[in-house]
C-alpha cells in the first residue's frame, strides 16, 4: 500500500488528441491543483498551434508549469526536464495544492515517476567524434570491447552495433570516471502517485487526430511556421523537426501539394499514437485507465477524490 505520508502526484497519460488536456482543466478546477506539463514540444515559445498547446484561457484559469521555456533555437536535456519537473511539483507541495503531472512524452513520464538516474553530462562533440573514429577504424565490436572493460553492466544490456549508445556510455565513464550503469540506477521519487489512463477506440482516436488536424490549418498552423522561419528557425533545429511542423517544409518550398503535407501529418500522428502506447500499455496494471467514449468525467473525478 501506498505510503500516506507522502505527498500525492497526480498523473495523467495517454495518446494524443485523446482529451487530456480538457481532462486534466477540470480536475486542476475541481481539486485546486497546478499542472507539470510532459511535453517535449509545449516548451517551446512561438509554437503554439502545432503543439496543441493549452490556450491562453486555459493557462489563464490553472497554472501550468514547464510550458513555453525555451525558444525554438534552445535545447533542454531530459536530465534537465527531469529536475525542473521535480522542482516544480515540490513547490506546488509547498503551497499545499495537488500537482497533475500532464503529458503524451513517455520518456519525459517514465523518467519522472520511476525515477530514472540520467548522467548530468552534456554531449562532447570532440570526444565523440573521436569514439566514432575509433570505431570507424576498428569495428564497433572493438569498441563495445572497450565498453565491456570500464563498464560491463552497460556493455551487457547494448548490442555491439548500436554505436550511438556506446559511444553515451563511453563519454559518460570518461567524463565522470563512473560507469554510467551507476548513474542510471533508479530511485523512486518520494511521492504517493496516481497514474490515470486515458484512451479511446481506435478508429475515434484516428478521426479526432484527422479534425484536430484540419482545425490546425484553420487557425493559422501555416503562419505560424512561416513565422517561425523568418524569424530565423531552421529546419535544422530539433524544435522544428517537430511532427506538425516538418511534414510542411517540402510545401513550402513548392516540392509537394498542400493536401499531401496535410495527409503525412495526419499519417505521422497516427504512428506516434501507435508508439505512445508502446510507452503507456493498457495492459499496465499500474495504471488505472478510462475509455473516454464510456467513461465519464464524474467517474475520474470520483476515482482521484477516493484515491486523495
Amino acid at each position: 500500500m501506498a505510503d500516506l505520508a507522502h505527498p500525492p502526484l497526480l498523473a495523467i497519460v495517454g495518446p494524443t488528441a485523446v482529451g487530456k488536456t480538457a481532462v486534466s482543466i477540470e480536475l486542476a478546477k475541481t481539486f485546486d491543483s497546478e499542472i507539470v506539463s510532459a511535453d517535449s514540444r509545449q516548451v517551446y515559445r512561438l509554437m503554439d498551434i502545432g503543439t496543441a498547446k493549452p490556450t491562453h484561457e486555459e493557462r489563464e484559469s490553472v497554472p501550468h508549469h514547464l510550458v513555453d521555456i525555451l525558444l525554438p533555437d534552445e535545447s533542454l536535456t531530459l536530465a534537465s526536464y527531469q529536475s525542473m519537473a521535480y522542482a516544480a511539483i515540490d513547490s506546488i507541495h509547498e503551497r499545499q495544492s495537488l500537482p497533475i503531472f500532464v503529458g503524451g512524452t513517455g520518456q519525459y513520464v517514465r523518467a519522472l515517476i520511476e525515477g530514472w538516474g540520467i548522467p548530468q553530462v552534456p554531449p562532447q562533440p570532440a570526444l565523440r567524434a573521436d569514439l566514432n573514429g575509433f570505431a570507424a577504424v576498428y569495428s564497433a565490436r572493438a569498441l563495445h570491447d572497450w565498453l565491456a572493460k570500464v563498464d560491463p553492466a552497460a556493455a551487457s544490456s547494448i548490442d555491439y552495433r548500436n554505436v550511438r549508445r556506446i559511444v553515451r556510455a563511453i563519454e559518460v565513464y570518461l567524463v565522470t570516471g563512473t560507469p554510467i550503469s551507476v548513474l542510471q540506477r533508479k530511485s523512486l521519487p518520494p511521492y504517493r502517485i496516481l497514474k490515470v489512463g486515458l484512451t479511446r477506440p481506435r478508429d475515434v482516436l484516428y478521426a479526432r487526430i484527422d479534425r484536430r488536424v484540419d482545425q490546425m490549418i484553420e487557425t493559422g498552423l501555416l503562419d505560424e511556421i512561416r513565422k517561425l522561419l523568418e524569424s530565423g528557425y531552421g529546419w535544422d533545429l530539433p524544435s522544428m523537426s517537430s511532427l506538425g511542423y516538418i511534414q510542411f517544409a517540402d510545401y513550402l518550398a513548392g516540392e509537394i501539394s498542400l493536401d499531401d503535407a496535410i495527409h503525412a501529418v495526419k499519417k505521422e500522428t497516427r504512428r506516434f499514437v501507435r508508439q505512445q502506447y508502446t510507452w503507456f500499455r493498457l495492459d499496465d496494471p499500474s495504471i488505472a485507465w478510462f475509455d473516454l467514449e464510456q467513461a465519464s468525467l464524474q467517474t475520474i473525478l470520483d476515482t482521484v477524490q477516493d484515491w486523495l
